[in-house]
């Protein structure tokens, strides 16, 4: 047996390299059953981030829908999902460069199916009675600050389009019964976010697919309703967070809610995109379905006629886009911490799983891979924050007596989202070079109830920023890491929770921002309408608390930053534009302390494309082998940094 070599934290030489990442993975998602086929979406990186519809026939065979240069993925709500349909072998989708939607039937070109315009679609159904496509419409055609959202219908034989339900400020899931005869959907209205607020419809849809009798069926201003779905005998189920969690309800004929099967657990997740799936019919008397507890998602059966409910062990630890076919089989989208993620087909009779395709068909020694661990560490007031823990991994390497490794604190975005505990290459990256790695469920984050979520209600940039110095201080204490070599990193809403912890706190010796937020007043001013008043929830109303909005803002107390910070942006993010890391990268460049800005010309919120995800990777880590002082083992294209001393 060969023995490790023994060498610094950080410098170990690793097979998870950002060329095997770009090349050899790609992303998973939009799972959809049409007949026997079963069709899932492809993000490549390798085709600039294009995002593929793929399908898999009876017979096992595999090949691509999508021609080239089209990409499945639409920009409503700038965050998109939701971008297709399948109905008897033709697809519906949206094409990303010209926000139209296209109509495919199998073998042959898309075809435009809307004409040019400023408008939006997304979350597609198909209404077979009324050759129609009813969808949600994100609307800019009018000189209003925010575009206008509807729901609408579009004539399949020419295209005509007919707004169905409008007035509330935002849509999403329009869901049609088998029957034809009733509509049901969500709404909700600007301060809210679907989170927070949403309202459950239904109506009744006549001959000529005119809607009447629109009624409010449940929701209100402290419950959040998602997923609404019809099942195959015609009763409308739906997830709501009434006592707290995300658990499963119907409504029956007579309109009264009944709940389907109630524990603390999260059967939904929060809406920040369009298209999602925790659940499905198997058949009239039985549900798959998918929930969050402590952090891990896991799957189950739920019989709607006896309200049993059966716990299935899987390997899993994330699971989503749920979609049931007719041989009583489930297919997921699917993960664990030391396997690639995985599109999953699922025979309940059995429990037998299939792999039908993964995200990387790579083969990586499970010698270089760090299993998370979950952690549960005291934070401010008392309370109890949560996070996932990976230590450093690598067969080859060991580091000197004495030395602790240094440790990454990752900040989630969202900031109503949570930590995902599948295999992340992008995490192993930094694992078995040398990094410890946090990946924090802060306050706010989902998979915890309701009150959990809440605790960052008026207090971002506070209660997120206190969870991570406590969760990096707790593994300081528990004598795993170096506190001389902190890091904290994070992307969008964690961008901001890293420049805020960098900023108001003294704990962390380095960060890296993936286009963050330093300004939150500019923000709220330039944002787009879906979170054009998510602010109002987590800081407070604007102009009204303007003060706080200045008083929690990085950029006005960049004096009080002592540490070095690298800083990626898109300079095509709509989300958070480029100013929020131009204004900050200057102010700590002129205050003398090492910095670096990594921009990227082509890509928007979130880097999809091969050369730049392995650029930011690389950048990141030549930036701490500099600030840190240890020789990576890669050989890394140099950066500029400002202000490094030699």
């Amino acid at each position: 047996m060969t023995m490790p070599q023994v060498a610094p934290f950080g410098s170990w030489r690793s097979p998870i390299t950002s060329d095997l990442i770009v090349s050899k993975t790609i992303g998973l998602g939009g799972v959809a059953v049409d007949g026997d086929d079963i069709y899932w979406l492809e993000g490549r990186p390798v085709e600039k981030g294009r995002n593929v519809l793929v399908r898999r026939t009876q017979d096992g065979k595999v090949s691509d829908v999508t021609p080239t240069p089209f990409n499945v993925r639409t920009r409503v709500h700038e965050y998109g999902g939701g971008a297709l349909a399948i109905a008897d072998g033709i697809v519906y989708f949206s094409n990303y460069a010209d926000s139209r939607i296209y109509q495919q039937t199998l073998g042959k070109e898309p075809q435009p199916l809307t004409a040019e315009s400023q408008r939006r679609y997304t979350d597609f159904i198909l209404d077979r009675q009324r050759n129609r496509l009813i969808c949600v419409c994100e609307d800019y055609t009018k000189a209003n600050q925010y575009p206008e959202n509807s729901l609408i219908a579009i004539d399949l034989a020419t295209g005509k389009i007919e707004v169905l339900v409008s007035g509330s400020d935002f849509y999403s899931s329009p869901r049609l019964s088998s029957d034809g005869k009733k509509l049901a959907w969500l709404s909700w209205n600007i301060p809210n976010m679907p989170w927070d607020s949403t309202y459950l419809w239904l109506a009744k849809v006549n001959a000529d697919g005119s809607l009447q009798e629109a009624k409010c069926l449940a929701g209100g201003e402290a419950e959040s309703i998602c997923e609404p779905k019809w099942s195959p005998d015609s009763r409308l189920y739906f997830s709501s967070d009434r006592t707290d969690w995300w658990n499963l309800y119907r409504c029956n004929e007579e309109g009264t809610i009944e709940p389907l099967h109630q524990m603390e657990a999260e059967f939904a997740y929060p809406h920040w995109v369009f298209g999602l799936s925790t659940y499905a019919f198997v058949s009239d008397s039985e549900i798959i379905c998918t929930y969050s507890q402590n952090g891990s998602w896991h799957l189950g059966t739920i019989d709607t006629q006896t309200k049993q409910f059966r716990a299935i062990e899987t390997p899993y630890t994330d699971i989503s886009s749920v979609q049931a076919t007719k041989a009583g089989q489930a297919v997921f989208i699917a993960g664990a911490p030391i396997e690639p993620t995985a599109v999953v087909k699922f025979a309940l009779k059995t429990d037998k799983r299939e792999i039908l395709k993964r995200a990387g068909e790579l083969e990586i020694d499970p010698r270089y891979l760090s299993v998370p661990e979950a952690i549960a560490f005291p934070t401010e007031n008392g309370l109890t924050a949560y996070g996932w823990y990976y230590p450093p991994k690598n067969k080859d390497f060991m580091a000197p007596e004495g030395e602790l490794p240094p440790l990454i604190v990752k900040s989630h975005g969202g900031p109503t989202a949570a930590a995902s505990v599948s295999l992340s290459l992008r995490i192993q990256y930094w694992t078995s070079r040398g990094f410890s790695y946090l990946d924090v469920n802060y306050g706010g984050s989902i998979g915890y109830g309701r009150q959990y979520r809440q605790r960052l209600e008026k207090n971002w940039g506070i209660v997120d920023v206190d969870d991570c110095v406590n969760g990096a201080k707790y593994l300081v204490e528990q004598g795993k890491v170096d506190g001389d070599r902190l890091i904290i990193t994070g992307s969008s809403a964690g961008g901001y929770t890293t420049l805020a912890a960098l900023t108001f706190r003294d704990t962390f010796k380095a960060g890296a921002s993936y286009y963050g937020i330093s300004d939150l007043e500019i923000l709220a001013k330039e944002t787009h309408k879906f979170e054009s008043r998510y602010f109002d929830s987590l800081i407070g109303r604007y102009p009204e608390e303007k003060a706080l909005y200045e008083v929690r803002s990085p950029i006005h107390f960049s004096d009080r930053l002592s540490c070095p910070v690298i800083f990626f942006q898109g300079l095509e993010d709509k989300v958070v534009p480029p100013n929020q890391a131009e204004m900050m990268f200057a102010a700590i460049k002129e205050k003398g302390l090492p910095v670096a800005y990594v921009t990227f010309e082509d890509e928007g919120h979130g880097f999809r494309q091969a050369e730049n995800i392995k650029k930011a990777l690389d950048s990141e880590l030549y930036f701490y082998s500099r600030i840190f002082g240890f020789t990576p083992a890669d050989d890394i294209k140099p950066i500029e940094i400002f202000n490094l001393n030699e």
